[in-house]
């Protein structure tokens, strides 16, 4: 509420300026994450208030928006009433959750031909509040799948600029990797480093939620079979298990392409698993070592030739 003060202005009259709208919070998809860690400890998020109205007519300043950055992939969901607002599937994706408030309006608006001084005015009207959950499930075009200490972080590590955590205990890996595989000049993918898999973990046993999610959003498999497991289980059997476990959870999972890989090809018991995979599958099993490099020009070739008979399939549908 403001009144027009000026010398030799009789009766200058209301100059009340309006309030200045809310800002609005988002949550945009942002290709350049891998992850929701950069949300952790961060639980509150609101967006700047609008600036009130002054004299003058000067309408207050309208606060800025807020864009929460996640990774494509992310589900976000409604805490309270538990249905999905929406999946950010793409680049720039983008979905507004919370509308800032309006801005309320200065006494000029309320001066009539019988009131030509008034006193009221009108509050701006409050933001939105909104509780929402997050879920990652990663999009990536080729999952690496495996029992722990089955290679896979070295195979991403050496198939593209990845930098996972590698070591000689299981479940060295504890939340998915990323890693993009460029082939010639015009042609890429993108690689998950999965965790690994025990049995049970269809129901949520060991790190079974955190690998299956995410391979549901997965185009190819590469499955790796450790030769001589350094648990002493077999390594088919151990094959088994976890076609299993992902037919157990989704059993469109099983019939994904997927590309039956033998590492660490430089152990001796590596050709004789190769060949017992070849008999009980009926299809190629391939050797490779993430160490050494062998077999891994040919595994890309593989990978790239599937990708691009997928996206053919696809283009015609």
């Amino acid at each position: 509420m403001s009144f027009r003060r000026e010398a030799h202005v009789a009766r200058g009259g209301p100059d009340g300026g309006d309030g200045g709208n809310g800002g609005s919070l988002f949550i945009t998809a942002d290709q350049n994450l891998g992850s929701l860690v950069n949300l952790t400890g961060h639980r509150h998020w609101k967006a700047e208030s609008g600036r009130p109205g002054e004299g003058k007519l000067k309408t207050g300043k309208s606060g800025q928006d807020t864009h929460i950055y996640v990774p494509p992939g992310t589900i976000i969901r409604d805490k309270n009433l538990g249905f999905v607002l929406k999946e950010l599937l793409h680049q720039g994706d983008s979905l507004l959750i919370a509308q800032g408030g309006k801005g309320g309006r200065g006494n000029k608006h309320f001066a009539t031909s019988t009131d030509r001084a008034p006193r009221q005015f009108e509050e701006g009207t409050p933001g939105e509040v909104r509780e929402v959950l997050l879920e990652l499930k990663l999009i990536a075009d080729v999952g690496l799948i495996g029992k722990p200490n089955a290679g896979k972080s070295t195979l991403l590590s050496r198939l593209s600029r990845a930098t996972p955590e590698i070591a000689d205990y299981p479940f060295t890996t504890k939340y998915p990797n990323l890693g993009a595989v460029r082939v010639g000049y015009d042609h890429d993918f993108v690689v998950a480093d999965i965790p690994g898999l025990i049995e049970g973990a269809h129901a949520g046993v060991g790190l079974g939620h955190e690998f299956l999610r995410h391979v549901q959003r997965t185009r190819v498999f590469i499955h790796l079979v450790e030769p001589s497991p350094m648990d002493g289980t077999d390594p088919i059997e151990n094959y088994r298990q976890i076609r299993e476990e992902m037919r157990l959870y989704d059993p469109s999972l099983v019939d994904r392409p997927e590309l039956v890989v033998v590492t660490k090809s430089e152990l001796p018991d590596a050709e004789a698993c190769r060949d017992l995979l070849n008999e009980e599958l009926d299809k190629p099993v391939r050797l490779i070592s993430a160490v050494t490099g062998d077999g891994l020009a040919e595994l890309i070739k593989e990978v790239s030739r599937l990708l691009r008979e997928m996206d053919q399939v696809d283009e015609f549908h």
